[in-house]
């Protein structure tokens, strides 16, 4: 048995997978610099840039062009390398994650100052690289991106994936798209291609789908209508609730959507109703980790349960939830507590367990206690969080932080006791200027503790 269960390994460890999955190489993968680019291209571009790199084992992947991030993720793979993706392009989270792969090198689409050790800035892609004869392959096991997680609940932690894993995660959100938008349509994202979520909405999707994205990360509202534009219907928005918040609050006219998808956080259904009714598309959300990829998917406007994957089974635990999935290579233990639905085919969340509070005798969670924060008419964003350090009697205590530039804490206060327990309110809670969210709207712990300490009088 033992010489089967080996025979097996080595031969999946040798399977190769297709680079890109096409069967017309005049396909448009990607527009870039308002040009569309073809698959025959994109293929040549990957070449010339696999060509160019050093010999090493792995690359941090920072190009900030989204055609630029996609050509260079595929030619570290091509040349058997990992993608390293740091938590954020901040120089120390860089340094941090060269660091912990010794020989590394670091891969961008611009000049950098300061630039990190063995930087390679790549030249502009050439348009007139000669198309390749034949389509590369990556072996299935190979692992071919580093993730690491945001650090919303402590330290960044490094997650491998495999080229076969990528393909098995892809498949399921291709498969929720396809349900809601068809099989062929393009893809705008305001969130960067190095957070596993812009990976898996604006990098991966043209690899296996007849799929367009368009190369840019707009950021502005008018930016984001004009980058739209640029794209054929049907279209779909990958997002975020801080920046479909902006852009609902903006006013703005967006071309026609197919659909608007979501991630990173818990999307209010006051907003998701909003947006749905100015953009005149449905909002979808998609449920899932750095360790995990997406492997559920919801319109909160419709419903407010989660409906898995194919393929993906749930087990409540305790403490969290185990799940099983196409791109899990073993079961894998979520911190998020669920209550199963259908027959296992669907689950609500209840919240994470170290969200969860139980403060005399009664209980709540973070996410709500937030959710009514954000109702508070004024203010404009805010989270509620819970302190390292325990009062005299050993309970944790609860803080909050709220950007709400026309009201007062006691006035925040004041509506807070009307909509939760007094045992519930946040104390201390501070007025700031902003959060420190970074690119994909998510707030590291350690930053939203450094911002506290800076809004308390000594």
């Amino acid at each position: 048995m033992a010489i089967v269960y080996d025979t097996y390994q080595r031969d999946e460890a040798e399977r190769l997978l297709p680079l890109l999955k096409v069967d017309d190489p005049r396909r448009v993968v990607a527009v870039h610099d308002g040009q569309p680019i073809s698959a025959a291209q994109f293929i040549a571009h990957v070449e010339h840039v696999a060509a160019l790199l050093p010999t090493a084992t792995a690359a941090v992947n920072l190009c900030e062009d989204r055609y630029a991030f996609l050509v260079a993720f595929c030619a570290i793979a091509l040349r058997g390398q990992a993608n390293l993706l740091p938590p954020s392009r901040a120089p120390h989270a860089v340094e941090e994650v060269m660091a912990a792969h010794p020989g590394c090198h670091a891969v961008g689409d611009r000049p950098m100052d300061p630039a990190p050790h063995r930087y390679h800035a790549l030249p502009p892609l050439p348009l007139d690289a000669p198309a390749s004869v034949e389509w590369p392959s990556i072996p299935a096991k190979q692992t071919v991106a580093v993730g690491y997680t945001s650090g919303s609940t402590g330290t960044p932690r490094p997650n491998a994936k495999s080229w076969c894993s990528l393909q098995a995660s892809t498949a399921g959100n291709l498969r929720m798209l396809h349900n809601v938008v068809g099989e062929r349509f393009s893809v705008v994202a305001t969130v960067p291609p190095q957070h596993i979520y812009g990976i898996e909405m604006s990098v991966l999707l043209p690899l296996l789908g007849d799929v367009q994205v368009h190369s840019g990360r707009p950021f502005f509202p008018a930016d984001i209508a004009t980058a739209l534009e640029a794209m054929p219907a049907p279209r779909v928005l990958v997002t975020t609730p801080v920046h479909l918040r902006a852009l609902v609050e903006s006013g703005v006219r967006l071309p026609s959507l197919a659909a608007m998808l979501s991630a990173t956080a818990p999307m209010p259904p006051e907003l998701a109703a909003k947006a749905e009714q100015h953009f005149d598309a449905p909002l979808l959300e998609v449920f899932g980790s750095t360790e995990t990829c997406a492997f559920a998917s919801r319109r909160v406007t419709a419903d407010s349960l989660w409906s898995l994957y194919h393929g993906v089974h749930l087990h409540p635990q305790p403490d969290g939830t185990q799940i099983e999935a196409p791109q899990l290579d073993a079961p894998a233990t979520l911190a998020d507590i669920v209550t199963l639905h259908d027959e296992g085919r669907r689950f609500e969340l209840c919240g994470r367990h170290a969200d969860l509070l139980e403060i005399a005798g009664k209980r709540a969670s973070l996410g709500d206690l937030t959710r009514r924060l954000l109702a508070i008419p004024g203010v404009e964003d805010g989270v509620i969080f819970q302190l390292d350090d325990a009062d005299a009697i050993g309970v944790r205590r609860i803080a909050a932080l709220a950007v709400a530039p026309t009201l007062d804490e006691s006035i925040i206060l004041d509506a807070l006791r009307a909509s939760i327990d007094p045992v519930f309110l946040p104390r201390p809670l501070r007025l700031v200027e902003a959060l420190p969210r970074n690119e994909t709207g998510k707030l590291p712990r350690a930053a939203l503790l450094d911002l506290l300490a800076r809004h308390i009088p000594a």
